[in-house]
């Protein structure tokens, strides 16, 4: 396990440099970001990515189930010169109405939708917080790419450097987990993650089937937190490399911008 994965801190900081330097600029090719926008993050954890949405003035909720993180997200920002303008909501998204935030002109899923149950009811419930105009960004690691069951969690370090272990048939996937000496509670995260990674041709027909339009997308051979991780430039995969199914195999990640 990284250390990143057990200080927060150090995890709020690398979200806020990614989205400040990667997912705003990327957003901006469709959707100048004004202080008149209102900003939701779904599965917010600390707020890490709203900072520079809030830094530029726009109104920011974030949502997450996870109490303890949002706990967290208060104290990184009581001194914020905008702190007013953000709000947190610790609940499931499923349990919140659109009477309760409103819509919103920007929605935000970076590195979440991969973790979501039930992605065709998730994917229908988001328009409750849609107007006609509003776009939904999708940062997320294709599941069958080298590290897309997240495994990099794992306190061994053998198992944690691992690409495609998370492949193997589920059975397996647990006695190795266990025979590498992880907890019950991190072979349960890994396993959860397996039961709901998400392909580039699953989440693409959810949007069909939900009648999403794909405004645009970039398939990354290096994803862009790979630079604020370890120093590794964002590469994106060329056109002719974009082969259906098998680039699930070495696409570290996907920017979509999608709206109805």
């Amino acid at each position: 396990m990284q250390n990143r994965h057990r200080n927060r801190e150090i995890y709020f900081k690398e979200q806020n440099k990614c989205t400040q330097k990667y997912v705003i600029p990327y957003i901006e090719q469709v959707l100048p970001i004004t202080p008149h926008l209102r900003i939701l993050e779904i599965g917010c954890g600390e707020g890490g990515n709203l900072k520079p949405f809030l830094d530029l003035g726009c109104h920011c909720v974030g949502v997450d189930i996870d109490t303890a993180q949002l706990e967290r997200a208060k104290t990184f920002f009581m001194d914020h010169p905008y702190h007013e303008k953000l709000r947190f909501i610790a609940n499931d998204i499923n349990e919140v109405s659109s009477k309760e935030i409103g819509t919103f002109d920007l929605i935000i899923l970076r590195d979440v939708i991969e973790h979501i149950a039930n992605q065709e009811a998730f994917m229908h419930k988001l328009k409750c917080f849609m107007h006609v105009d509003t776009l939904v960004f999708f940062g997320f690691p294709v599941w069958c790419n080298p590290f897309g069951g997240h495994q990099q969690i794992c306190r061994n370090k053998v198992l944690s450097h691992t690409p495609w272990l998370h492949l193997l048939p589920t059975y397996l996937y647990k006695t190795v987990l266990q025979f590498g000496g992880e907890s019950i509670n991190t072979i349960n995260a890994l396993i959860s993650i397996k039961d709901t990674g998400i392909s580039l041709h699953r989440f693409e027909n959810i949007l069909d089937k939900e009648q999403y339009q794909i405004v645009i997308h970039t398939h990354y051979l290096i994803n862009p937190n790979y630079d604020i991780k370890f120093g590794l430039q964002p590469r994106i995969i060329p056109k002719y490399l974009q082969i259906p199914f098998l680039s699930d195999f070495y696409t570290t990640a996907m920017y979509y911008l999608i709206k109805k």
